[in-house]
Formats: structure tokens, sequence, C-alpha cells
């Protein structure tokens, strides 16, 4: 019989490369590998990289020298090759220079070709000599006719991608050149995925989208589904018994979408939605399309369809001309919405995107100053909200074991990481109703009000 050959892929940024990896592993597994936790004495070496932080290239070759260790010692050993491979956005933007610094990666490829990694493999381990691949193609359609049909087990909550590539070109963004345009993945594949996953013991799926809400798929008898009647075909799903989506654009906000939040149980309650800053004249040079009056109002009409919906965000601070009176909108904002989760950072110029070229860059003294002030707000607004948790009830999906003896972690439907002690293993992956007895910054703690509860009542989960 055959060893396994081992396969390590160490993942980088979004919810949209964890899918990726996961299906890396669905491509390659028919040929034998299987994932482990680390790069020693590997087979197959992949790091599935993003390009959306700073120092992002940098990073990735920080971590190709530990991997370089690895490889020749494997190698000196008597073993057999490592194929060392970089993959997703940095590849994408940077292929040429990460085969010019580092000699010893064998495949660069983007994350539109990895269905195409049989081949490539196969390449790598005939070669004589080296044979070192570049594959950075946009062919959003053919990976996803040839990606596996089965999914392999992802654990009780899974993301599954309906949609890929940007075509909104915010000027501070890399996405639409290392992801390309916009494409939706047909209806009836999402739910055939759907249902494979809810098969092998997913209770909870996040749909996954550069833009997701602009999703546009064909549907099965003709014509298109937007994702909120998407949404709603997945609700008949059974066994599915959470939805969630991200990351949205307001742009993207149609009333079928607001409506699905109103009708649907199974769709949590809290959503991604950006707003990047609250001065207008920021957000027009931004290219966002969309002003403070108009997040203000999807903000509200969401939240007149579903009560108990919250919201988070992503903030970028110190954009290039961004005046105090800009920064002051973006206080303003976030104090009379209030967001329970956010992302916020300083601006740092991306290569090749129109704001790394704008005139009026905001000192760093002044981004540290005022990153430091939102975040303060932020997380005064995520610990009040944790706090006003205290004492009331709510449907928790039990994911793994916690830090302590006994205890189990789970998901609340706002996202927050409740733990529960007392019950057994055999707990997880059920949704358990739980008093919420504790809040602490980033988390919460509860005890059993029932027993497990296996129905789809509703999870609108504030009792």
């Amino acid at each position: 019989m055959t060893e396994p050959k081992k396969l390590f892929v160490k993942t980088y940024g979004c919810q949209m490369n964890v899918y990726d990896s996961q299906r890396m592993q669905d491509v390659l597994a028919p040929l034998g590998y299987q994932p482990v936790d680390s790069a020693e004495g590997a087979d197959m070496v992949i790091l599935n990289t993003c390009h959306i932080r700073e120092k992002a290239a940098e990073k990735v070759f920080s971590d190709l020298g530990r991997v370089r260790k690895h490889k020749e010692a494997k190698e000196a050993n008597g073993g057999d090759k490592m194929i060392v491979a970089v993959a997703g956005c940095v590849a994408q933007a940077e292929g040429a220079e990460l085969m010019k610094r580092e000699p010893m990666v064998d495949m660069v490829f983007g994350p539109q070709t990895y269905h195409r990694l049989p081949e490539m493999v196969a390449r790598a381990n005939r070669a004589v000599g080296r044979n070192r691949i570049v594959d950075t193609d946009f062919p959003a359609e053919e990976k996803f006719d040839h990606l596996p049909e089965q999914v392999s087990k992802q654990g009780y909550s899974a993301f599954l991608a309906i949609q890929e590539g940007c075509d909104k070109f915010c000027t501070f963004c890399v996405v639409p050149y290392t992801r390309g345009a916009e494409y939706s993945r047909p209806g009836a594949d999402v739910i055939r995925e759907a249902k494979q996953l809810v098969a092998h013991g997913t209770r909870e799926l996040t749909l996954l989208g550069q833009n997701v809400n602009a999703y546009h798929g064909e549907a099965p008898n003709g014509g298109e589904w937007t994702l909120g009647r998407l949404l709603r075909e997945l609700a008949e799903i059974d066994g599915l018994d959470r939805i969630r989506y991200t990351t949205s654009h307001p742009r993207d906000v149609d009333e079928d979408l607001i409506s699905a939040h109103r009708d649907l149980k199974k769709l949590m309650p809290f959503l991604h939605l950006p707003v990047q800053a609250g001065g207008d004249r920021v957000l027009q040079a931004m290219n966002r399309k969309h002003t403070n009056a108009d997040y203000r109002d999807i903000a509200a009409r969401l939240k007149d369809a579903c009560p108990d919906l919250a919201l988070s965000s992503d903030f970028i601070v110190g954009f290039p001309g961004e005046s105090d009176k800009d920064f002051e909108d973006t206080m303003e904002i976030v104090r009379d919405i209030t967001f329970i989760q956010a992302f916020s950072f300083k601006y740092s110029p991306r290569p090749g995107t129109p704001a790394s070229a704008m005139e009026l860059q905001v000192p760093e003294k002044v981004k540290t100053e005022r990153i430091m002030r939102l975040q303060a707000l932020l997380a005064e607004q995520q610990l009040v909200f944790n706090q006003k948790s205290i004492g009331k009830e709510m449907d928790v999906l039990l994911e793994r074991r916690g830090k302590y003896e006994g205890q189990l972690v789970g998901k609340s439907p706002y996202m927050q990481p409740v733990h529960v002690s007392g019950l057994p293993e055999s707990a997880l992956g059920q949704i358990v109703r739980l008093k919420i007895t504790e809040a602490l910054p980033n988390s919460l703690g509860g005890e059993l009000v029932d027993a497990t509860r296996n129905d789809q009542k509703s999870e609108r989960n504030v009792a």
C-alpha cells in the first residue's frame, strides 16, 4: 500500500482563503496527499497568501525562510523532494518577484488556478532539474467548473464560496487586480455543495465573496438568483440551522436582501457591512460610491426589518486627504450606529492602486492618534454590547473544547465566542440554550438553560 503524502497548507488573511485552502486539499486528495500540521517532513508545502495587509509579501518571504530549512533537511537526509508553492493574492500580484527572490519555490499560482494543481504537481515531479511553474490567469468560471464535486468534511461551521472578484475598484484596494472581475457561481452548484456539507455534519454555513451581496448566480431553471433568493433556497435545507454571509458592500444591499433578514429565522442577526470612513469627501476619494447618509439609511432599513440585527464594519483611518473634520465624521457615525465588532487599520499604500499615488498623505503620527481614538470607541461599544448580554438567553452552536477541563466553546448568533462548563464532549455540534452569566471584552460565559435543542425554532435569541 502506498504511503500517503504529507501536505501542509498555511493560510493567511481572509475567510475566502480558508475556503480556498480547504478546496486545495480536496483537489490534491486523489493524488494521495493528506493534510498535516507542520511543514517539517512534508512532501508539499503551500503558503496561501493574502495581499490586503501591509507588508504582506515580506511576511511570506519570512515564512519561506523557515520552510527552506525544512526542505533542505528533508532532501539532505535522502528524503523525497519537498514541493514548495506560493498561492493566493501575493502570488497573483508579485509572482515574478517571488520567483526571483526565492529560488527554492517550485510553484506560484493565483487564487483562480488552484484547480490545476494536479497538473502542476505532475510537472514539478517529473521535471529534470528546475521546472518552475507560474500560473496566474483569471479563469474564475473554469476553476469552479473543475473543482471536485465532492467536498470534504469541514466541521459544524463551514465556509462556502458563492462569489469571487470585484468590479468596484475602491482606490485603496488590490482585490480587483488579484481576484479578477466579479463572478457568481450557479445556484444549483451552491445548493449541491451546501447539502454535501450538511451531510458531513455542518450546521452553520457562511457564504463567502469579495462582494457577496453582488451575487447574481444562474438559476436552475433560467434567469438569475439574487443573494436574497439564494438565502431563501438554502433555508429550505434540512439540517442547516444557521446561515451567514460576508463580505457585503453597501451599494449591493437591495430590498430582496433586507426582506430576507426579516423573514428567515435561519439567517443570523449579524451583518458585516464595511463603511470604511464617515466623511463624504473621503468616501468619494475612495470610490466607495455611497455616502454617509446612504450608509445610515441602509443600516436603519436593515434594523427596521430585523430589530435584533447588529452590525460590524471595516474602517480605514488616515486615507490621503483625510481632515480632522472627515475623521470626526467617522467617529460620529460610529457613535450613532454602534458596531459590536470592527476591523480598523491605518491607511498604508498598496502598490499599483490609485490611492498610493494620491497627494496629501496623512502623517504617521496623525494616523496613529486617530486610530487609537477610533479603536478605543469601538472596543467600548463591543464591551457594552457583551455586558448587555448578561442575563439574556442565546442559542449557541458548540464547536470545540475550551482552555479548561470540562469546558466547551461555541458561537452565539452575533459571532461572540461563548464558553460553558459541565457539558459532555458529545454535546459538540449541538445548538444549546444558554443563559449568559459573564461578559468579557471578546467573549461570553453561560450556563445551560434547556436540554440540547435540535429543532429549527427562531434563533433571534434575545429572550
